[in-house]
C-alpha cells in the first residue's frame, strides 16, 4: 500500500479490526519511510444501482458524493468520522439490499435525511432545508417543529 503522505511503497499494518456488522475490515497502517499513520478499509466490490436524477439523467452511484453531502451537513457538528462512515454503510446496505438496478435520487435523499436525523438534529435541518427547497418560512418552521417533537 502506497503512503498517502510521502508516496513510499512500504507500509506496515499496525492494527486490524472487523466492523461490527462484519462487512468491512479497517486497517491502521504506518509508513516505513515517514512513520505517519493512515487508515484503509477493505470491503467487497459490489455494483450499486444507477441513480436516476430528477431530470431523468442516469449517473453511476458515487460514495464520494454521498460522503461530501454528509460532510457538508455535519460541518462543525460534534459527530465523529466513525459515525459518518457507519451512516454511509447503512445507506449503501439499503441500496444494495433493495436489489434494484436503478434508484431515484430522491430515495437517496430520504435515506440521508433519516441517517442525519439520528446523528444530529441541526445537520438534519440543514440538509432538509436545501434538499426540500422550501418556498416559504412556514415550511421551514414546520420542519423545525417536527424535529422538536
Amino acid at each position: 500500500m502506497r503512503c498517502p503522505f510521502c508516496g513510499h511503497t512500504e507500509t506496515q499494518v499496525v492494527d486490524t479490526r472487523v466492523s461490527d456488522e462484519g462487512d468491512f475490515i479497517r486497517r491502521r497502517r504506518q509508513c516505513g519511510h515517514c512513520a505517519k499513520r493512515f487508515t484503509t478499509y477493505e470491503r467487497p466490490d459490489v455494483s450499486f444501482p444507477t441513480i436516476v436524477k430528477k431530470d431523468g439523467r442516469r449517473v453511476p452511484y458515487g460514495r464520494a458524493k454521498l460522503q461530501a453531502s454528509l460532510d457538508l451537513a455535519l460541518r462543525k457538528r460534534p459527530v465523529s468520522t466513525e459515525q459518518i462512515d457507519a451512516a454511509i454503510e447503512r445507506i449503501e446496505e439499503k441500496l444494495l439490499s433493495a436489489g434494484a438496478r436503478e434508484v431515484p435520487s430522491s430515495r437517496i435523499g430520504e435515506l440521508v435525511m433519516r441517517e442525519l436525523k439520528k446523528l444530529d438534529k441541526v445537520a438534519y435541518v440543514r440538509f432538509a432545508s436545501v434538499y426540500r427547497s422550501f418556498e416559504d418560512i412556514d415550511e421551514f418552521r414546520a420542519l423545525v417543529d417536527e424535529v422538536r417533537r
